[in-house]
């Protein structure tokens, strides 16, 4: 209820802004009208920054979800390929991080396990914002980059994969039964990175949940029940995609016809040589500058994938 309340504040916010530069925009222009070149090219750029604005709201209708308005709880991690992969994992690690700092979120890895030599073997974060679940389960599947190495001596050509999966944050009012009885919860020191990822201490948790196997994590912390807190809100979220599949794959083997799984299929490929080109197979976009993607310019793919799931038609961009 107060997550839905604060949804609604900011779109009303956000609506009242609008009309607020609609009216400066109208004093601009009779200013323009009446000689003023500084009043023109102020004009303009209130026009610039208020289209940005408008296409943000039209992408905010887009979510029509039913957990789209929650926070993103999101886990990468690299395919087969070693310290190749690790290393791709984590630039998709900083890709996000950097995409909620450009939009004002709050970002926190909940769990980073270091990779050997370089990159990770896994990372868990959360976004915490508006609709973050919404935007980022357009990124749910396998990653693909292709480059020349960084770690390879004869300058040779790699493919490299990571998954990434995003679930939203529950709130109270979903009900996930976890019998504590179901629970093996380890204590233990956090390592890693350390700086800008995690702080070391002796409070990190690890939840097992042996009936499904699922394991999770959280070492962010100093607090050990904070960390456990965590913990368990990204095991609730897990045990109820688990169901939420289990659902699907019934309803799937009694239908008609089978469902297309997007979690697992590769959805985007990262070319960095011998060209560089980031192309969405699932919508077609294409964005030629790598390497402001890889900075966190992801909004176009977001917003393709949004309106393709709602039904609208977005042509590929350059």
């Amino acid at each position: 209820m107060l997550r839905e309340r604060s949804s609604l504040e900011t779109r009303i916010r956000d609506y009242e802004t609008l009309i607020t530069a609609l009216g400066d925009l109208d004093v601009y222009l009779e200013m323009g009208r009446d000689g003023e070149a500084d009043a023109l090219a102020e004009f303009e750029r209130m026009v610039g920054e208020l289209e940005k604005r408008v296409a943000e709201l039209q992408l905010r209708r887009m979510l029509s979800g039913e957990y789209d308005a929650n926070n993103a709880i999101v886990t990468i991690r690299p395919g087969a390929g070693g310290t190749e992969s690790q290393d791709w994992a984590e630039m998709l690690l900083r890709m996000y991080l950097r995409w909620a700092e450009r939009h004002g979120y709050d970002a926190k890895i909940l769990e980073y396990q270091p990779g050997e030599g370089a990159g990770i073997k896994s990372a868990t974060f959360i976004i915490e914002g508006d609709s973050t679940y919404g935007y980022m389960r357009s990124e749910a599947g396998i990653h693909r980059l292709v480059r020349i190495s960084p770690f390879d001596n004869q300058g040779r050509r790699h493919t490299s994969f990571s998954s990434v999966h995003p679930l939203p944050e529950l709130d109270d009012t979903i009900e996930v039964d976890i019998n504590d009885d179901d629970l093996r919860i380890d204590t233990y020191r956090a390592g890693g990175a350390g700086g800008q990822h995690i702080n070391k201490t002796d409070s990190a948790v690890r939840i097992t949940h042996i009936p499904s196997g699922i394991v999770v994590a959280c070492q962010n912390e100093r607090s050990q029940h904070k960390n456990k807190s965590f913990a368990m809100k990204v095991l609730r979220a897990r045990l109820y995609e688990l169901e939420r599949q289990k659902q699907e794959e019934h309803l799937a083997s009694i239908g008609p016809e089978q469902r297309e799984n997007a979690f697992g299929s590769q959805i985007r490929s990262y070319v960095l040589h011998p060209y560089r080109l980031v192309k969405d197979l699932r919508t077609g976009v294409e964005v030629g500058n790598a390497d402001a993607v890889l900075d966190g310019d992801i909004d176009d793919f977001i917003r393709a994938f949004l309106m393709k799931a709602s039904g609208g038609v977005e042509a590929a961009s350059g």
